[in-house]
């Protein structure tokens, strides 16, 4: 079994939400990334993104564009993110699934990439430009390897819903609103509608993510959510300090804050 339906099926058990993070491996170094990784699984959280450092993050806002930038000149990339994974893996049981572009893939090469995949224990990929509707391209990959590809769903998918629902693996990541990356002050969508329509054909996980900061948005989004997923404020805790003892304690507070909405 995948660690994602373990860890979701635990979530369900404990008859409570799940917590999911996202760091940019490699800001503002790959020590700090090590340890941050570490810290969250301490911390309770239930799944972590690995972000790769890309060029042109098209899905992201500016906090996450300049993880980005910072990592790449550190000289981090596809090869360096998957060092780390294999490095760590036998002491993090936690689940953990790379956010990523495309064109990262199809650089290393597609079947290569899901082998690394299998091999170092990454467990899913979310892919921003990779549509539900194109991704028949790795499909028999990701069942060869059994790698899940994490599908997105936004309040405008409407009639895609169902067949994005319907085929899920692992966990659906739902965009909270319309945009990029970033945290938000409030949320406009009328959740209900939503996460009903979703729930009418999947009993996958439904995971709400863009714009969550903080303890109070994951209490009220998780109201209607299976889980939380909150990158732009764990990039900015770490972001912020200059040791690397500082930027883990930042990182610490903002968890017990985000884990204090469940």
């Amino acid at each position: 079994m995948n660690r994602i339906d373990e860890r979701f099926a635990k979530v369900k058990a404990d008859g409570r939400k799940a917590l999911i993070t996202f760091l940019t491996v490699g800001d503002p170094n790959m020590e700090v990334s090590e340890k941050a990784i570490y810290t969250m699984q301490e911390e309770g959280v239930d799944l972590i993104e690995l972000g790769v450092p890309f060029s042109d993050p098209a899905a992201d806002g500016p906090v996450i564009q300049r993880a980005d930038e910072r990592a790449l000149a550190q000289g981090v990339d596809i090869f360096k993110v998957f060092e780390l994974v294999r490095k760590i893996r036998n002491n993090v049981e936690v689940p953990m699934v790379f956010l990523l572009y495309y064109n990262v893939m199809v650089q290393y090469g597609i079947e290569k990439f899901f082998k690394c995949c299998q091999e170092t224990g990454v467990d899913g990929l979310i892919i921003p430009d990779l549509p539900y509707e194109e991704s028949d391209e790795i499909k028999e990959y990701t069942e060869k390897y059994g790698v899940y590809q994490i599908s997105l769903v936004s309040p405008t998918s409407k009639d895609r819903i169902k067949n994005i629902a319907k085929d899920a693996k692992g966990f659906l990541y739902c965009i909270s609103s319309l945009g990029v990356t970033g945290e938000k002050s409030s949320f406009v969508t009328n959740f209900d509608e939503f996460v009903g329509t979703i729930k009418k054909y999947t009993d996958v996980p439904a995971c709400v993510g863009f714009g969550v900061s903080n303890g109070e948005q994951v209490k009220e989004l998780t109201k209607y959510f299976d889980g939380a997923i909150v990158g732009s404020a764990i990039v900015k805790s770490i972001a912020t300090g200059e040791s690397v003892e500082e930027r883990i304690n930042n990182l610490r507070e903002k968890i017990k804050d985000l884990k204090s909405g469940l």
